[in-house]
């Protein structure tokens, strides 16, 4: 049996993800386990950058190649059994929708207006996130 303390502090895992921009809205996928619509993301690869990563998190994951914003559009956070997940968003100006990707068989994909792409995520805080990315980028 295994006794955990009760002010041992959760681990924390940092993340990027890419907010995929194309002329028709943005590309979402699944999660893997749940089904719900999410952005692309995972674990800063080692030796690249926060950007870079992200980008690699898209074509893995969405089969999107494009260019990335290298500025953060904001972070949000969600929390699993294991810790405290935190994601930084990158936008990525989408130039290429790939007919087959790594995770092709994982995922599905889907391009949707940015009303409708808000209305879509579960998790509050990226729904704030993007809103509010639209409403900066938009004047709105």
């Amino acid at each position: 049996m295994v006794a955990f303390m009760a002010n041992e502090p959760e681990k924390l895992f940092i993340q990027s993800g890419v907010l995929p921009l194309t002329s028709d809205g943005v590309l979402l996928i699944t999660a893997r386990r749940s089904g719900r619509w999410i952005i692309p993301k995972g674990h800063v690869e080692s030796g690249m950058s926060p950007a870079e990563s992200a980008a690699k998190e898209g074509w893995e994951e969405a089969g999107v190649i494009g260019r990335i914003g290298h500025e953060s559009i904001g972070i949000y956070r969600y929390r699993r059994p294991s810790g405290i997940y935190s994601v930084q968003v990158f936008p990525l100006e989408v130039e290429s929708v790939l007919d087959e990707w790594p995770e092709m068989h994982l995922r599905q994909r889907r391009i949707v207006s940015r009303d409708e792409a808000a209305g879509l995520f579960t998790h509050d805080e990226l729904r704030t996130l993007v809103v509010g990315f639209f409403g900066r980028r938009f004047g709105v």
